[in-house]
């Protein structure tokens, strides 16, 4: 009896072994077998009309939009330096105190060279009295033919001398009083005083250093103080796109430092002169205002701080109900891969090797229409001609797209598919290609 099951049973695995193999000798088997039955599963959306706003990106630096260098206008020692580093002052404060002991002595010798400029004028106008009295005299005597011509001449003679005399003691009045304003102003200068309201986000030097006056040589910065309530981003603008950019146009400023956050700001200066980066790309700086208007835009205590990066989207143009689809759907295609229907499509440059395209999902098959498009945003494109709205067209994977033939046979993802991991995958595609 186990004889007969045992051979019943080797016939039937040499019977589904053979049927196996024949399958898999057969061309429906090896497209099986090979995958070649699978349907590309593409994503697939319809073109509708809503709002595009044209945005210009640019990279650059938060920095204050009023900033001062603190800096020495006499030579001195730094005797007191009562702020520190992140500190907030009013305009007025002292920031700075300098060694005044040599200036104070200055000061005294020039009071001390006027009071004695003063006495000597004294002294010559006394001189010219006597010397206007004698010349009186010797002109009535000469009138009278009792003095010669030589004594009016002398008496003449020192008169003028000593006329000359009180004019050069003025002159030298003048002189001292200037010298004596000036070493004031040297006193005055060992103290320095804020310029500004703000904050001091640099300090260089410290107490008992030596410092270097700006009257003659390039002086030292004791330390930098900004006004941190307002604040800009300095924007490096490549100059291909500087043209639409205008003082006025609102932006949005992505900082660094807050990754989750988006800062509101308005353009305020546009440069007039091109710029070169270190790498030689040309650019026109552009100074955007940082607008932190609500408490809720910083976490609690914080302030935007000098230095931080960050790049701005700055709206150059409003486009309303327009005809735009994600950009990653307008492909290039070779004319010679496309259907010969579509040579004289007034979309098709037939000098030109490539056509923009987009393709439209009709009856599981991927369809190219030849399109011609405008301008973009950061995931969206305008279509001007070639789609009229309401067409299915196929919109991602992105991988898919840059291989996608025409007629090639397509399914559509499901419904549960597009809203797992290929729809998280197709929104990182469209910010990419549109960035």
């Amino acid at each position: 009896m186990w004889k007969w099951i045992l051979a019943t049973f080797l016939v039937l695995v040499l019977l589904c072994g053979g049927g196996g193999f024949l399958f898999a000798r057969s061309e429906a088997g090896k497209k099986l077998l090979s995958g070649k039955n699978r349907q590309t599963e593409v994503r697939v959306d319809t073109v509708a009309r809503g709002d595009l706003i044209r945005v210009v990106s640019a990279p650059g630096t938060v920095e204050p939009l009023k900033k001062v260098q603190i800096s020495a206008q006499v030579s001195a020692r730094i005797i007191a330096l009562p702020f520190r580093e992140g500190d907030d002052v009013k305009k007025g404060d002292v920031l700075v105190r300098l060694d005044s002991d040599d200036y104070i002595a200055s000061l005294e010798s020039a009071q001390a060279a006027l009071k004695g400029e003063e006495a000597r004028l004294k002294g010559l106008k006394a001189a010219l009295i006597e010397a206007t009295s004698e010349r009186n005299r010797v002109r009535g005597l000469f009138e009278t033919k009792d003095v010669a011509q030589s004594e009016l001449d002398s008496a003449e003679a020192s008169y003028l001398r000593a006329l000359a005399a009180v004019e050069a003691g003025e002159h030298s009045i003048d002189i001292a009083r200037a010298n004596i304003a000036r070493a004031q102003k040297n006193l005055d200068l060992c103290t320095i005083v804020s310029p500004i309201d703000g904050t001091i986000v640099q300090r260089n030097s410290e107490v008992g250093e030596q410092v270097l006056g700006t009257f003659n040589n390039a002086g030292s910065v004791i330390m930098e103080l900004a006004d941190l309530s307002v604040m800009v981003l300095r924007a490096k603008v490549d100059e291909a796109n500087i043209a639409p950019v205008k003082r006025g146009q609102p932006a949005i400023i992505r900082i660094n430092a807050y990754p989750d956050r988006e800062f509101a700001g308005e353009v305020d200066l546009v440069g007039l002169k091109k710029l070169t980066d270190r790498d030689g790309t040309g650019y026109f700086q552009c100074e955007i205002l940082v607008k932190v208007d609500k408490p809720e835009d910083l976490p609690r205590g914080d302030r935007l701080r000098s230095g931080y990066a960050a790049n701005a989207d700055i709206k150059v143009q409003t486009f309303a109900n327009v005809l735009k689809i994600p950009s990653q759907a307008v492909v290039d295609r070779r004319l010679d891969e496309l259907p010969k229907e579509l040579a004289n499509n007034p979309n098709v440059d037939k000098n030109k090797t490539f056509a923009r395209v987009v393709f439209r999902y009709e009856d599981g098959k991927a369809k190219p229409i030849p399109v011609s498009i405008g301008s973009s945003d950061v995931t969206h494109t305008i279509i001007v001609s070639g789609l009229d709205g309401g067409e299915r067209i196929i919109t991602g994977p992105f991988k898919v797209l840059t291989t996608l033939k025409a007629d090639q046979t397509v399914m559509e993802e499901s419904a549960a598919k597009k809203d797992g991991p290929a729809q998280a995958k197709g929104a990182g595609g469209n910010g990419t290609r549109g960035g």
